[in-house]
């Protein structure tokens, strides 16, 4: 995956909605195609550099997967946005976006201790043609959404306990091999979280070891972190959608 400092992030909390389910086997499938066929067109035209998504282990109905979307142009991310809510699939979806920027790639890129390899891709993807999708069952990821409260910048840096929080989540790192750390600053801040993080570790007990740490005072104390766990969905489907891009 490549990213560059001026590349814009749509950071997308999706699902299908309960009247998805009501329609025929056939009209899923057609309206599945079209909308395969129009993103692909997006993807490659706009020159996509990053699609993934994250299925929750414990869907918050309608939301049950959240995807990370980065374009070079913010053009490229309104397209995408605007196809994917075009009908007749979009009628049938729930969607939330937030505009975002990779947040200290290099920083926490130096704390990922066992790089996963890059993803080989199904092949070239035929909208008439999907294949069955599903989650990696190996994949353990951990998606937080989080901020500093108001009040934290009352507090010194010793108060907040920053370098012992930041020393604590390396040791976690090191200890249960982190996979990934992406970090994404929100354009427009949400009142509930500024920040979002994507972090992939090997097994269920290292991303309950990274959950704990996270909410160790004092550190804990000045933040607000809502945490869910996911695995990562189809990403050999999803690697396939980057070829042609532009």
């Amino acid at each position: 995956m490549t990213s560059n400092a001026d590349s814009v992030v749509v950071l997308f909390k999706g699902g299908r909605l309960q009247t998805w389910h009501r329609l025929t086997d056939a009209q899923r499938d057609d309206y599945s195609a079209q909308h395969v066929e129009l993103m692909l067109g997006v993807a490659h035209e706009h020159g996509m550099m990053t699609v993934e998504g994250f299925r929750l282990m414990e869907p918050k109905q309608p939301w049950e997967r959240f995807w990370v979307l980065e374009f070079p142009t913010l053009e490229g991310a309104e397209a995408w946005i605007e196809a994917e809510m075009a009908p007749p699939y979009g009628t049938y979806g729930y969607y939330e976006y937030h505009l975002a920027r990779r947040f200290a790639e290099d920083y926490f890129n130096e704390w990922v201790t066992t790089p996963r390899s890059e993803t080989e891709p199904l092949g070239p993807v035929d909208p008439h043609n999907l294949p069955p999708l599903d989650v990696d069952r190996d994949s353990y990821v951990v998606l937080e959404f989080a901020r500093m409260l108001p009040e934290a910048v009352l507090a010194s840096e010793g108060e907040r306990g920053d370098a012992e929080h930041r020393e604590l989540m390396k040791s976690v790192a090191r200890e249960h091999g982190l996979i990934r750390l992406d970090a994404f600053q929100l354009m427009a801040p949400q009142p509930d979280w500024h920040r979002a993080y994507v972090i992939e570790l090997p097994t269920i007990a290292a991303a309950e070891a990274w959950m704990d740490a996270e909410m160790v005072p004092p550190q804990s104390a000045y933040s607000n972190k809502t945490m869910h766990l996911s695995r990562r969905w189809s990403p050999r489907f999803f690697a396939g959608w980057l070829s042609g891009a532009e």
